[in-house]
C-alpha cells in the first residue's frame, strides 16, 4: 500500500471563511453612505458610529447583512463593527434568526426622578395596553428632562409629563409635538457683543495670559463634576506639542442632570464662542462636540448654528465636528468619550497617559464640559470679580442646579455657590410638594451619595461634601420626602450603574450586580456591603465603579432609622 492511497485528498473551501456578503447590500449601502472607491475618508474608523446611526435611522435597526456591508465598505473585521454596534444602547442589532423590532419602540425613563413621579406604573400601563407586535415597550434610562418627569420617547421624540393616554395618543395618530426650542440666532447674538471675545483673541487685542488670569481669578472650574481649574487644563495640553485638539462633553447622562441641556437650548452660541474661544487657547486643530443622541432637537439646533458660523467666517468649514452618541453613560468620562469619538465602544482608557497628553487620536486633547465654556465669554465681558462675588458661606461664584424631585418647581437653577439644600428648596424650587416633608437628597445625581435632611444646611459646593462621603459633580440635586421608599431607591441606582457599566473591569462589571442583588434583599449584611464597595472603590479602572457603592454607604451611614422603619433589616 502506498502513502498516496492512505493519504485523503484534500478538500478546499473554494471561498473566504464567513458568510457571503450579497452584492446588492453593499450597493445599498454605497447609495445611503455615498461611495467609498471615489472618497477613501467615508473609510475613516473614527465615522462608524456616525455610519451606524445613518443605518439604524434608515432601517430601525442594525441587521447582520447590513453589519457585514459596513465592515466591507469600511475595510474594517466584522468583529469590530459588531463589538461597537452591540455596545451602545441606542443600536438594535438584530441576528439572522431573529424578527426585526416593530416599527413603533416606546422607552420610559426609569431614572430616579421618573421612577418617584410613576414611571414604573407607567411602564407597566403601556406594556399590558399596546400590540407587542406593532409596538415594543422598553425601560431607558434618564434622558435628561427630569423636570417634567415622567418621561416617555417614542420612536425619537420626547413625551413630557408622560401618562398613558398621552403616549398612547401619540402612537395611535402618529401626531408629534415636535422641541420648539427657541434658540438665539447668530445675528442676535452679535448685536449683543457675541463673539467679541472670539474676534480679539484671534485678533491679538486679548493675550491669552490675559484670558487665563481672569479665568483664575473667577476660580472657574469644571463644571461636568470634576471641578478642576480651567486655566490649568489650558496649560496642561499647551505644554504638550502640537498638533492638539480641543473636545467638549455634551453628554450629561448623570441621571438628574440636565443643565447642558438647557443653556445649549437658549444660548448655543454663547457655548460655541466659549468653546472655540479654548480651541483657540490651545491652538487646536479642529472641535469636537459629542452630544447625548438622547437629545436629537439639540443637535438640529448646533448644526444650524455650526452652518451660520461657518457662513459668516467665524469657523472654518469643517472645523467644529458635531458628533452624536449613541446611548451610554460611560462616555460621560473623557477618555471613554475620546475612545467613541474614534468610532470605539466607550470604554475608559487606563491612565497615565492622560488626554491632556494623548488623547482623540493618541494627540494631546482638551476636554471640557458645556457650562464651562458656556460661562468663559460672560466672565471676560463682566469681570472675574462679577462671577466670583457671588457665593455664600464662604464660597464663591455661580452654580447651576439641576433640582427635582419632591420640589414644587423643578427645573435649572442658578444660584450661589455655596447656597444650602434648605435654602435652594426654598429661594429656588418653591418649596416641598405638597403633602411631602424633607427625608434626604443626593447632592450630585446618582454618584454623589446621598445626605438625610439632618444635613441641608450644608453649603453645596465642590470640596464642602467630602467629609460626609458625598460631592456635588455636576450638580444634579435629587430631593427625596418621607413617603419614599430608600430601597428601591437604592435599587434603582444600583440597577443604573449595572446596566451602564462598559464591562471591562471586573470588580465593576460584577460589583454592581452583586451589590443590586444584595440591597433587594430583606435584610441588609454591612460587613458584606462595605466589604464588596471597598473592593469597587479600590480596584474599579474609572468613576463608575469606584462611585456605585456611594448611595448604599450613604444609607448604611445615614438612614439606618428609616430603613427599618421601611422593613429593612439591618445586621452589623
Amino acid at each position: 500500500m502506498t502513502v498516496e492511497t492512505l493519504t485523503p485528498p484534500r478538500r478546499f473551501r473554494g471561498k473566504p471563511r464567513g458568510r457571503d456578503l450579497p452584492p446588492v447590500a453593499l450597493v445599498a449601502l454605497r447609495q445611503l453612505l455615498g461611495d467609498e472607491r471615489s472618497d477613501p475618508d467615508r473609510r475613516r474608523r473614527d465615522l462608524l458610529i456616525e455610519h451606524l446611526h445613518a443605518l439604524q435611522d434608515a432601517h430601525g435597526h442594525l441587521s447582520l447583512v447590513n453589519l457585514r456591508a459596513l465592515a466591507t465598505y469600511m475595510n474594517l473585521p466584522m468583529a469590530a463593527v459588531y463589538e461597537t454596534a452591540t455596545f451602545y444602547a441606542h443600536f438594535d442589532v438584530v441576528h439572522d434568526d431573529q424578527s426585526p423590532p416593530p416599527e413603533v419602540t416606546v422607552r420610559v425613563c426609569d431614572s430616579l426622578s421618573c421612577q418617584l413621579a410613576g414611571a414604573a406604573t407607567l411602564r407597566a400601563e403601556l406594556e399590558a395596553g399596546v400590540d407587542p407586535r406593532a409596538v415594543r415597550v422598553v425601560r431607558a434610562p434618564c434622558m435628561g428632562r427630569c423636570e417634567t418627569a415622567p418621561v416617555a420617547e417614542v420612536g425619537h421624540h420626547h413625551v413630557l409629563f408622560a401618562t398613558r393616554e398621552g403616549v398612547e395618543s401619540v402612537i395611535d395618530t402618529g401626531h408629534f409635538h415636535p422641541e420648539a426650542i427657541d434658540w438665539q440666532r447668530l445675528a442676535a447674538y452679535r448685536e449683543q457683543g457675541g463673539y467679541r471675545l472670539l474676534t480679539d483673541c484671534r485678533e491679538g487685542r486679548v493675550a491669552l495670559e490675559t484670558l487665563m488670569a481672569e479665568l483664575e481669578r473667577a476660580n472657574l472650574r469644571g463644571l461636568g463634576g470634576a471641578g478642576f481649574p480651567t486655566f490649568k487644563k489650558w496649560t496642561f495640553v499647551r505644554k504638550e506639542p502640537g498638533p492638539r485638539y480641543c473636545a467638549i462633553n455634551a453628554d450629561e447622562g448623570e441621571p438628574g442632570t440636565f443643565k447642558d441641556r438647557y443653556y445649549l437650548e437658549r444660548a448655543p452660541h454663547r457655548f460655541l464662542e466659549g468653546a472655540l474661544v479654548s480651541a483657540w487657547a490651545v491652538e487646536a486643530s479642529a472641535l469636537y462636540i459629542y452630544l447625548r443622541d438622547e437629545y436629537p432637537g439639540l443637535h438640529r439646533v448646533l448644526g444650524e448654528a455650526i452652518g451660520e458660523l461657518e457662513v459668516a467666517g467665524l469657523a472654518p468649514p469643517g472645523y467644529i465636528v458635531l458628533r452624536r452618541g449613541a446611548g451610554a453613560y460611560i462616555c460621560g468620562e473623557e477618555s471613554a468619550m475620546i475612545e467613541s469619538l474614534e468610532g470605539k465602544p466607550g470604554k475608559p482608557r487606563h491612565r497615565p497617559p492622560f488626554v491632556a497628553q494623548q488623547g482623540l487620536f493618541g494627540r494631546p486633547t482638551l476636554v471640557n464640559n458645556v457650562e464651562t465654556v458656556f460661562w468663559i465669554p460672560l466672565i471676560h465681558e463682566k469681570g472675574a470679580d462679577w462671577f466670583a462675588g457671588h457665593g455664600r458661606h464662604g464660597r464663591s461664584g455661580l452654580r447651576s442646579f439641576s433640582l427635582s424631585g419632591r420640589v414644587k418647581r423643578p427645573g435649572v437653577h442658578l444660584a450661589p455657590a455655596g447656597i444650602t439644600l434648605n435654602e435652594l428648596i426654598e429661594e429656588y424650587g418653591g418649596g416641598m410638594a405638597d403633602g411631602h416633608r424633607l427625608a434626604g437628597y443626593l447632592p450630585g445625581g446618582a454618584s454623589g451619595g446621598i445626605l438625610p435632611a439632618s444635613k441641608a444646611d450644608i453649603p453645596l459646593d465642590f470640596d464642602t461634601l467630602q467629609a460626609e462621603g458625598c460631592f456635588i459633580g455636576s450638580a444634579a440635586v435629587i430631593v427625596l420626602s418621607d413617603r419614599d421608599d430608600l430601597r428601591a431607591v437604592a435599587a434603582n441606582l444600583l440597577a443604573f450603574f449595572a446596566d451602564e457599566s462598559c464591562g471591562q473591569c471586573t470588580p465593576c462589571r460584577v460589583g454592581t450586580e452583586k451589590m443590586l442583588s444584595l440591597v433587594e434583599r430583606d435584610e441588609w449584611r454591612v460587613e458584606e456591603l462595605e466589604r464588596l464597595a471597598q473592593v469597587m472603590q479600590d480596584a474599579s479602572i474609572c468613576g463608575l465603579g469606584q462611585a456605585a457603592p456611594n448611595p448604599v454607604l450613604g444609607l448604611l451611614k445615614e438612614f439606618r432609622g428609616e430603613l427599618a422603619d421601611q422593613h429593612v433589616i439591618v445586621r452589623g
